[in-house]
Parts: structure tokens; sequence; C-alpha cells
């Protein structure tokens, strides 16, 4: 596909309308690429990139390759790019915008509702509104083509840097949750003991606490028994 050349200054930044906080602008200083430990030690950002255009994609794997990056695959279209960001579990996910069978912006849906990866998304100046759908995917940087090398490490960065930040957020609400659904089971089981068994608060708890310590289970699988019948003091 034909990509317009013209660019405009600020084409790294992730959020146009938003306050410029945190945005990766063309000509800022250059991060090196981030190093994460894995079990042999310290290794590069591990990349996938999908770009249906082999001179496009050919020139970013040799730049990011130069940059310090692993490119551990290329895919021509959006489907494939979603089959091998699952595989591979990459640090980060570069996708055209455009591409034949899934597009890009449909590939950065599912890999961010599935929380594979970070997404950096490479897009045509025309294709603005495209931009702004992507941003409301989740998809916190993007790179205008033809792209500038200054500009691609700071966007892959910021990338990287939001998803840990959004994967933690995720992460600490999805606990929450089970804390309190595990809460709501074991009080209803509690009242089961206590209204059924004659158990006070404290005892119906000790029960729970106890029988979950010598199986070697949780208390929330206690409680449900408890409340199934299956299990009786």
């Amino acid at each position: 596909m034909s990509d317009e050349t013209e660019k405009p200054a600020d084409s790294a930044n992730y959020d146009r309308g938003g306050s410029g906080e945190g945005q990766p602008v063309a000509g800022q200083p250059q991060d090196r690429p981030t190093t994460q430990a894995g079990s042999s030690g310290v290794r590069s950002v591990r990349i996938v990139v999908a770009e249906d255009e082999p001179l496009i994609r050919l020139d970013l794997c040799e730049t990011l390759a130069e940059e310090g990056y692993a490119v551990i695959g290329e895919a021509g279209d959006g489907q494939e790019a979603i089959d091998l960001v699952r595989a591979a579990a990459p640090d980060v996910a570069i996708l055209d915008i455009k591409m034949p069978n899934v597009d890009g912006l449909e590939a950065a849906r599912t890999i961010i509702a599935e929380r594979l990866s970070a997404v950096v998304i490479l897009t045509a100046f025309s294709q603005r509104d495209l931009v702004e759908q992507a941003r409301d995917a989740g998809v916190l940087a993007y790179l205008v083509k033809p792209f500038n090398r200054d500009e691609l490490v700071p966007a892959i960065e910021l990338a990287i840097a939001r998803f840990k930040e959004l994967s933690a957020l995720s992460d600490q609400t999805e606990l929450l949750t089970e804390q309190l659904a595990t809460r709501k089971v074991v009080d209803r089981a509690k009242g089961t003991l206590m209204d059924d068994h004659g158990l006070s608060e404290q005892e119906s708890f000790r029960f729970l606490q106890k029988t979950a310590m010598t199986n070697r289970t949780s208390m929330r699988s206690v409680a449900e028994k408890v409340l199934d019948g299956s299990l009786k003091p």
C-alpha cells in the first residue's frame, strides 16, 4: 500500500488531544531500549512486527535490531499477527494499521483485550481518524510512516511502560474483586454454620479456617462445600 510522506512534527505523540505530558515527541533525546530480566539474565525487549509491505517491514526490523531490540517474529496481516503474539508472547507488537484480512486496528483490539503485549501502531498521516480509534481501543503509542528513527525508541518504551502500569492496575482490580467475592461466600457459610449447626460466629470462622488448612485448600472452597451441604462440622 502507499503512504503519504508528509508527516507532522509531533508524529510520535500518542494523544494529540491530551496535555502532551509523557508523549514521545520527534527530536527529543532518545532513551536506550529497556532490558528485562529473564531466566538466563538480562535480555532485549522482544518485538513482533506486522506490516504487509515487505520493504517497510524489512526496514523496520533492521532498525529495531540496530537499536538493540530482538525481533522475534514478522507478520503480513492482522490475523497472523494475533496468532504470532499469542504464541511468542512478545513485549511489544508493532502493527500497521492497514493490513489485509484482519486489519491492524482489529488486531490491536484483540491483543489489548487479551493483555498479550504492549502495542505500537504504524499509520499514514492521512489516517488520523483511525489513530483516534486505535487510542480508544487502548493503543498507547503510534508512529507515522515513513517513521523517524529518533521517534521509534521513545514510542516503544512509552508503550511498554504504560502497558506495565495498566496491567498492574488490572491485576489489583481482579485481586480485589476475587477477595470481595471470597468474603461474601465465607460470610454466607458462617451464617449457615451459625443457623443450622448452632456455632458462634468465631467458631464458624475457625471451622472454615481449620478445615481449609487441614485439606490444603482455600477458605472459599470450604465455604462453598458448607453452602451446598457436602461439608458439615
